[in-house]
């Protein structure tokens, strides 16, 4: 089938774009639809083909390193200059022979799908090399190969989608990169075969029930976000419909075509979210099932997830993770342990059998709720949770006196505060486990925690996505007077 793009409304002033469009053109000599012979040079973090003409720099999505291809420029900006891949002149030796994904050039969900896997492998190490590299206090490190999981392709148990079109011709999808524009997957290569069967049934559950699609141009309609969770360990599905208003009746009519087509769909979900803007899930849920939470195993862990729980998407990789925190924690029981950012807590589950007692704090009230679910699940009587702002509780437990020999910290992409970072420099634990999904932000803490007396020792990257440039990595962190010679 060939594959679909539903293109958003295009906004804002379309004579000041044109006369902005002009100006570029006129100062870059390349032109907007032109098609031009390019060489590509290497690729950006994001996995982006680099190439240069006219003294600019090209972006082109879906090309690869010594590709040289035809590609239409489609955005001069002050910048950048973006274009697409229309054909490869002389492929690179980097690429496949056969792509596992047809849509691959269309959906740009995974920039690095045509790459041979080990060429995959290679990059993602040297972009984690590179990021440390920048830091005199790093340059000691040398990057490992990463951690690799078994599975290459159909890994991925969570998919957030969105929803477009209407009900007699329904999209769902992601975003194409930079827009709006949904592209309909149809069976992606990434997803879990279960993740694949729930979108065509909720596809076909739209249009025979003609559930109203929401439009973003007119604020009109139902439903906006599909999200689907699929537990390994129990063969259970969670889906989250996510709508603008409670609409009982049409999602409650969807919920059951769903559940009758596709028996191992468990937990079903309306979330609330009239916002605008891209958040995907609002304040409130409303389940349409008795079971609210699927179970699944990560390592040794057993896991309770809700709808809006966060939990890595590669059960393999989460693994590979949590055991490598585990192993250069150093724990041998008589140890406090802090883990930041804790979420629903796999990674403080995981070291709880090995350390004397775990705290872990987390902002969101849901995941912490869940994390202690998950204690109790786990029997993991030494672990406890509280929510609250990290700053805040650092605090506390500072002016507590309280102590530990371990702090693990698991932030967001975009690393930590630098006052997180103070506070927990000021308890002088003998490690630091910081895992991270950005290179970049994690080289630029790595080094301010330098400057505290915190040497690292060593970082492991792990392959969590593959096909995609996405890296996490774990590292390893102890006072200076403690570092091995």
């Amino acid at each position: 089938m060939k594959p679909r793009i539903k293109t958003a409304g295009k906004g804002g002033s379309a004579r000041q774009k044109q006369t902005e469009t002009r100006e570029h053109e006129a100062s870059t000599g390349l032109r907007r639809g032109v098609a031009v012979d390019l060489l590509i040079e290497r690729l950006d973090d994001e996995g982006i083909g680099i190439a240069h003409s006219q003294g600019r720099q090209i972006l082109v999505a879906g090309a690869l390193p010594q590709d040289r291809c035809l590609a239409r420029i489609s955005h001069i900006g002050k910048t950048v200059v973006f274009a697409d891949l229309v054909k490869l002149i002389d492929p690179s030796p980097l690429r496949l022979q056969r792509c596992p994904c047809s849509d691959a050039a269309l959906c740009l969900g995974c920039p690095l799908i045509a790459m041979r896997y080990g060429e995959q492998l290679r990059w993602k190490q040297e972009l984690v090399q590179a990021a440390f590299n920048q830091y005199p206090s790093l340059k000691h490190i040398v990057v490992p190969r990463l951690l690799t999981p078994e599975r290459r392709l159909q890994y991925r148990t969570t998919a957030k989608l969105a929803v477009a079109g209407t009900h007699a011709d329904p999209y769902i999808g992601i975003y194409r990169r930079a827009s709006h524009d949904v592209v309909d997957l149809e069976d992606c290569p990434l997803h879990h075969p279960m993740i694949n069967t729930v979108i065509k049934v909720v596809r076909e559950g739209i249009s025979k029930l003609k559930v109203p699609v929401y439009q973003e141009k007119n604020k009109s309609g139902i439903l906006r976000y599909l999200v689907v969770r699929v537990s390994e360990s129990s063969n259970e599905v969670m889906v989250t419909f996510v709508a603008v208003r409670r609409a009982f009746n049409e999602i409650h009519h969807l919920a059951r075509f769903l559940q009758e087509k596709v028996p191992q769909v468990a937990v079903v979900c309306q979330n609330v979210n009239s916002s605008e803007g891209n958040v995907i899930f609002g304040a409130h849920d409303h389940f349409l099932s008795k079971q609210q939470t699927i179970q699944e195993r990560i390592g040794q862990v057993e896991l309770l997830v809700s709808p809006r729980s966060f939990l890595q998407a590669q059960n393999d990789g989460a693994r590979l993770l949590y055991e490598t925190a585990r192993d250069w924690a150093g724990l041998d029981g008589s140890q406090q342990v802090l883990d930041l950012y804790c979420g629903i807590g796999g990674i403080a589950l995981t070291l709880a059998p090995v350390a004397r007692q775990v705290l872990g704090v987390e902002l969101n009230k849901d995941a912490v709720a869940d994390a202690k679910r998950n204690a109790r699940l786990n029997n993991a009587k030494n672990c406890r949770f509280e929510a609250g702002d990290v700053l805040e509780l650092l605090d506390d437990l500072l002016e507590d006196e309280l102590r530990f020999n371990c702090i693990v910290l698991n932030p967001p992409r975009k690393g930590c505060d630098r006052e997180v970072l103070d506070k927990v420099a000021e308890f002088a634990p003998e490690r630091i486990i910081y895992v991270s999904c950005s290179p970049q932000t994690l080289a630029r803490d790595l080094d301010l925690l330098a400057t505290k007396g915190f040497y690292c020792e060593k970082v492991q990257p792990v392959e969590m996505f593959p096909q995609t440039p996405h890296v996490e990595n774990v590292a390893l962190l102890v006072r200076k007077e403690l570092k091995i010679a």
